[in-house]
């Protein structure tokens, strides 16, 4: 079911963001929509502890040795900072 909303912002902002709707095809209502279905889906998700996009990303682009100890890494490191 569709509903109206009304919101109040700065001129500006709401031009930024006309043009950037513009540029993607797409329109103000859907990247709002958009918006609050992602920070909505943030909540829950970060409710059940699940592992972000952005980490999700990142897994596997480092290869490191089987038994690298990153609890020794990271002493060996600071040490190092603050000798």
């Amino acid at each position: 079911m569709e509903t109206k909303l009304t919101l109040s912002m700065d001129e500006r902002v709401i031009k930024n963001a006309k043009e950037f709707a513009k540029k993607n095809h797409t329109s103000l209502s859907q990247m709002i929509e958009d918006y609050f279905l992602k920070l909505t889906q943030k909540d829950k998700s970060l409710e059940k502890d699940e592992i972000s996009v952005a980490v999700k990303n990142l897994s596997g682009v480092l290869e490191l040795p089987e038994n690298f100890d990153y609890k020794k890494d990271r002493s060996d490191h600071l040490v190092m900072k603050y000798k």
